[in-house]
């Protein structure tokens, strides 16, 4: 069965804004060729081709046939006015103040994103699990994927994560039964939240794991970064269900008042003692078990399920690739963790509370591209681990400040400009049982291409380093 688009059709001309290093456009382009038969597609691009290598090849094809047009390395106003729809990539910053979507608009051209697109096409808008944050929405959305799929629920995971779900649905295989599992970033809420949105977004489910501030460079502040958080909430139906947490609950206010609400609003608590013994986890912290009972509430308001019995089904949760994943232990028991994922403070304590009274055995590498976020939660820890190495543009201006929080532990903070550096720097104090976390706390753009270019660098590092180790002799030998 192939499900027809009411937004697009063959004859039209297309721009799509942002193919991306990590390949953000090449879906929806493949779709719009392959599922459409578009032949008039035009993909445009500020980086150059040598910054595109990996995305071009990937709709190499589509440009050799002719039926994608390329723009690199700037964009023409043209191509925005001139075209019949304009699909912009929602990483695309500011997007508000942004001159060529605006030149789109003011021609009358429709600006959507792909993930409007995708709700055009789904069989159910009501069956959607719409799951945002500022931490844990990544885990916390493939714990309920996970769950639902381990109860023989099907289940569909994409949004932020993963890849995309245009094909499948345009080709029919999410069934009217099905649930969509979404993990939204605010950059994405702000086009499909909006009141006056095209194929706004109203999920059965709607999660929020916690509002912190975030993405300060992309919303220009807090409030606008709440504000694309809390239209999760807002748009709504009234048979619907809010899953909150007692700090998202609390940031949300005054933006949404659970009082006047006119859906379920459910706030899960932090874990207590009981739920701590009665829940096994494979990944740690108490963060990590506070994202497993949110899942679970959400899984049962979806399908009735009690939360206790979902929980069970998440024992065997794998957790997911650069968050906070054990990627090696050596011989005396040193242990290498890749949270790379942590682009936020907050992220980075979480990280290091995971491992409670371990944390002075925590060797932590922290530092990276500046989204204007106050560094207090890392620079607070550095009186409690073994040592902290700085990275990327913020390593001098968090290692200045963690040595002024705490001046007696000076000596445990090292500036290390990247990651190479603070690999060898860490390891070379490391101890028999200690642990070296990369969390850095901030986004990787200064250094890497994306986070999990970063975190793949962190292994490279370990196995290198693990390898060159296999010869020594281990405890008891000589």
């Amino acid at each position: 069965m192939v499900v027809r688009s009411s937004i697009v059709q063959p004859d039209m001309h297309v721009t799509v804004m942002g193919l991306g290093r990590f390949g953000g456009g090449v879906a929806v382009t493949r779709w719009l060729c392959d599922r459409i038969g578009c032949r008039q597609v035009c993909v445009t691009d500020l980086l150059r081709p040598d910054d595109l290598t990996d995305s071009l090849a990937a709709i190499k094809d589509l440009t050799q046939s002719g039926h994608v047009r390329l723009r690199l390395g700037g964009h023409e106003t043209e191509d925005f006015s001139n075209a019949d729809l304009v699909i912009a990539n929602p990483a695309v910053p500011r997007p508000w103040d942004n001159r060529y979507l605006a030149a789109a608009r003011d021609a009358g051209v429709p600006v959507l994103t792909e993930i409007q697109l995708l709700l055009d096409l789904l069989p159910r808008r009501d069956r959607i699990i719409g799951v945002t944050g500022s931490a844990g929405k990544s885990t916390t959305a493939a714990m309920i994927h996970h769950a639902l799929r381990a109860l023989s629920i099907p289940s569909h995971f994409g949004g932020n994560i993963g890849g995309s779900l245009l094909a499948d649905a345009a080709n029919g295989r999410i069934g009217t039964g099905d649930w969509v599992v979404l993990e939204l970033s605010s950059a994405m809420l702000y086009w499909v939240g909006r009141e006056n949105s095209p194929c706004r977004l109203s999920p059965h489910v709607a999660v929020i794991t916690n509002v912190l501030p975030n993405h300060l460079d992309w919303h220009g502040d807090f409030e606008h970064y709440r504000d694309c958080k809390a239209s999760l909430l807002l748009s709504q139906q009234p048979e619907a269900t809010a899953i909150l947490t007692p700090q998202s609950q609390a940031a949300l206010v005054p933006r949404t008042d659970p009082a006047t609400m006119q859906q379920s609003v459910i706030v899960v608590p932090e874990p207590n003692d009981q739920q701590r013994h009665t829940i096994t986890l494979r990944i740690p912290g108490a963060h990590n078990m506070h994202n497993a009972l949110v899942a679970s509430a959400a899984v049962e308001a979806a399908t009735g399920v009690p939360a206790t019995t979902v929980g069970e089904h998440l024992s065997d949760f794998p957790g997911l690739p650069h968050r906070l994943c054990c990627i090696a232990t050596d011989h005396e028991g040193r242990r290498f963790f890749d949270d790379s994922k942590s682009t936020t403070p907050d992220a980075s304590r979480l990280a290091v509370e995971s491992f409670g009274n371990e944390a002075a055995r925590v060797h932590l590498i922290a530092g990276g591209y500046s989204k204007r976020l106050h560094l207090q939660p890392i620079t607070a820890l550095s009186g409690q681990l073994a040592g902290i190495y700085t990275i990327g543009t913020t390593g001098c201006q968090l290692a200045q400040e963690c040595r002024s929080s705490r001046a007696d532990k000076a000596g445990n903070v090292f500036e290390c400009a990247n990651l190479d550096t603070a690999f060898t720097t860490a390891t070379t104090r490391m101890k028999p049982g200690d642990i070296l976390l990369l969390s850095p706390g901030h986004a990787s753009w200064d250094q890497f291409p994306n986070y999990i270019e970063r975190g793949r660098r962190f292994a490279e590092l370990t196995e290198s380093w693990l390898a060159s180790r296999q010869n020594e002799p281990g405890p008891g030998t000589e």
